[in-house]
């Protein structure tokens, strides 16, 4: 399989986790309608967690939300483990 989509697609479904946390800041900054809990939390899901999290923190938002922080936390885990394992895979196969 190539790997060479890999690192393209990884950062900008991390560039769009996190451009979705700071529209709804500023959504919430407005008072707009705002993007419900769930769709940013499940923007984290596709291995966005680190965008995720780092717009928690660029933009100080979420970031009281206990399910949030240790939601993020959590999947920060397994995206970094899963990706070991993959690398790990890969070279010992190589």
């Amino acid at each position: 399989m190539s790997y060479q989509y890999i690192i393209p697609i990884f950062i900008g479904v991390n560039i769009f986790s996190l451009i979705l946390v700071g529209v709804d800041k500023l959504k919430a900054i407005r008072q707009s309608y705002r993007i419900s809990e769930k769709a940013l939390f499940l923007s984290a899901l596709p291995f966005s967690s680190y965008g995720f999290y780092l717009g928690m923190k660029l933009f100080h938002h979420k970031t009281k939300k206990r399910y949030f922080k240790l939601g993020s936390y959590f999947l920060m885990i397994l995206h970094t483990l899963l990706i070991l394992y993959s690398l790990k895979s890969q070279l010992s196969f190589a």
